[in-house]
């Protein structure tokens, strides 16, 4: 059971319901899709870490071969070549690896060479899995870094697991859901919540994804995010208050399930609440 967790920012809560649906189901795996800035790893501490680099593959040029004929930089529509005076110049940094532009090049003078742009680590705290992915400062793309981390989390497909999906919904956030059977989105009681949640209810109903809402920092009194769900009909699986005791705990980098018994009844509550509709989905569906 694959389950995404989606925010349309960052700081509405996503990694705290992340890190403890995982810790409150024990045996499970977590995977830190948010590469730009993962942070789960500062909760769960993993022991008995690997790590693997992630290369991409980025155009090299054979300047004898290159006739100056610009058919690469015209293709080129993230603009990472440019001929300037005689020379053909790659600009690593904006190269999404596609490998048109050595398609194109009628003279062979474009070659590929390996690039890092990140890694990937597996860690293990308590009987939950821990995998991370971390982009360098300044990559164009996240998304081999994703992929990666979710072709070796297929090798356990029984096994639970929450994707931590990275904020807002972009390609990275798309290609961390395309697989999963029900996404978590986290929304936080304004109007400048709803409208992150609106963009992330978008996107789930594009993926025809099964979804539903836990409303996060909640006070009594009106709750716009709420009433967003209500008016949509939108299902709403929990509700986090907003409280004091919860923002030190997770401020200090604990996982308030394993501290807090208030704490670890709502998150198995939402976790019996999430697998139930994961369930009625694929009996639906059969």
């Amino acid at each position: 059971m694959n389950i995404a967790v989606l925010s349309g920012k960052g700081g509405t809560g996503k990694t705290l319901v992340s890190v403890n649906l995982a810790a409150t189901a024990g045996e499970s795996i977590y995977v830190d899709c948010d590469v730009e800035e993962p942070n789960g790893h500062l909760f769960f501490r993993p022991q008995d870490i690997k790590e693997e680099k992630i290369y991409v593959k980025i155009p090299t040029v054979e300047y004898e071969l290159c006739d100056g004929c610009r058919k690469c930089v015209e293709f080129c529509k993230f603009n990472a070549l440019a001929y300037t005076g005689k020379n053909l110049i790659v600009f690593e940094e904006i190269c999404h690896s596609c490998g048109g532009c050595l398609i194109v090049c009628p003279t062979k003078a474009l070659t590929e060479k390996d690039k890092v742009i990140g890694k990937i680590q597996k860690g293990v705290s308590r009987q939950v899995v821990v995998h991370t992915g971390t982009m360098n400062i300044g990559e164009a793309s996240g998304v081999p870094i994703i992929n990666k981390l979710l072709e070796k989390n297929k090798k356990d497909p029984n096994k639970l697991t929450i994707i931590d999906c990275p904020p807002g919904s972009a390609c990275i956030v798309m290609e961390s859901i395309k697989d999963v059977d029900y996404c978590i989105l986290v929304a936080e009681p304004t109007l400048f919540g709803v409208h992150n949640l609106n963009m992330v209810f978008e996107l789930v109903q594009l993926f025809n994804k099964p979804f539903g809402v836990v409303l996060n920092k909640c006070l009594k009194g009106e709750n716009p995010a709420e009433k967003f769900c209500l008016e949509r009909n939108i299902k709403i699986l929990g509700r986090i208050p907003f409280d004091d005791e919860l923002g030190r705990m997770n401020s200090s980098g604990n996982i308030v399930v394993r501290e807090n018994e208030k704490y670890k009844f709502i998150f198995s509550s939402l976790l019996e609440m999430i697998k139930s509709e994961v369930q009625n989905e694929a009996a639906s569906n059969s």
